[in-house]
């Protein structure tokens, strides 16, 4: 097949979720409705985190953070399938779909570490209690976060510039509906022997790592709870990490179903119906988590959610003249 210079090639086409003309206005209007109670819910306990003093600790400041993430990974890739359902348009441009990748990497890895820093919070928490404002103090936490957020970005960035150097058919369709890092590199029609073997040990240490951290965090944390003596204190040491052991559980679920999926099944479109779990619907579902299973969080979306609801019924109340 003749090659071109990746500088030469324009755009990619996402073949996004369905062909189906008929299904457009139904996915238009599900994948409206999911991102805007995403970024509403999100953003709901970033300023509920920020401004309630209750929740002024280290594992909300984790969680506003998380959140955060969960907006921006979700906003790299749900208004661009708006656009092109909107527009009947499966195209998007070379360097777009670079952009999509590397953002998409960088939030989907700080997230991924994220979980793992949480449970080491969490471990602290239960395990060395007296000790916990002495480890967990401010600026190691947010140390932790910038780490992360270093290795996310230094992670994204190694496979976009491992990218450049591939060559790539002209027939440039992406079974998929974002531009996921495997889907580009199938395309690619010169050899991405480098560009797998770093994309396995990527996984290796930044996927089934910090998975390993979580599970010795909890390991190390049940055997804590099971030798407190009193029913009541058992119960009370696993709900502070019952909300972000449902989280890890839905990503990692998630993550876990749509690699069995695609290794399973070798229709790319399937696998891209898989990956709707973990790229909108977890980021959706992780306020609802949190609010529902949370009473201090509970009370302070309610607060706010109330006072959002005050002002909009003064903006409709009628202007009474004197």
């Amino acid at each position: 097949m003749e090659l071109e210079n990746l500088t030469q090639v324009a755009e990619f086409l996402l073949l996004g979720l369905s062909e189906d003309p008929q299904l457009q206005p139904v996915l238009f209007a599900l994948l409206l409705a999911t991102y805007l109670v995403t970024v509403l819910g999100n953003l709901l306990i970033i300023l509920a985190v920020s401004s309630d003093s209750h929740l002024h600790t280290i594992m909300y400041f984790f969680l506003s953070i998380l959140s955060l993430a969960d907006i921006c990974s979700t906003s790299t890739i749900v208004p661009k399938m708006l656009l092109n359902i909107q527009t009947e348009s499966k195209t998007i441009t070379y360097a777009g779909c670079l952009a999509q990748a590397y953002f998409f990497m960088v939030f989907l890895c700080m997230d991924n570490l994220l979980l793992t820093v949480m449970a080491y919070d969490r471990y602290v928490a239960i395990c060395h209690p007296l000790h916990y404002t002495v480890i967990m103090n401010p600026r190691l936490c947010v140390l932790l976060v910038l780490i992360c957020l270093l290795i996310s970005t230094l992670d994204a960035l190694l496979h976009t510039l491992m990218l450049l150097r591939l060559s790539f058919c002209k027939h440039l369709e992406i079974p998929h509906f974002f531009c996921d890092l495997a889907q580009i590199l199938k395309m690619a029609c010169s050899d991405t022997l480098v560009n797998n073997t770093i994309l396995l040990f990527a996984t290796i240490f930044l996927g089934f790592g910090p998975f390993s951290g979580i599970l010795f965090s909890y390991a190390r944390i049940f055997s804590s709870i099971l030798r407190i003596p009193s029913t009541g204190g058992k119960y009370k040491a696993f709900s502070t990490c019952g909300t972000h052991l449902c989280v890890v559980s839905l990503f990692y679920g998630a993550s876990i179903w749509v690699y069995l999926n695609s290794a399973v099944t070798d229709s790319p479109r399937m696998s891209a119906v898989a990956s709707v779990m973990y790229t909108v619907v977890t980021p959706m579902l992780n306020p609802f988590i949190y609010s529902l299973r949370n009473k201090d969080m509970k009370g302070a979306l309610r607060k706010h959610t109330l006072g959002i609801f005050s002002i909009l019924r003064c903006f409709k109340s009628p202007v009474v003249s004197l």
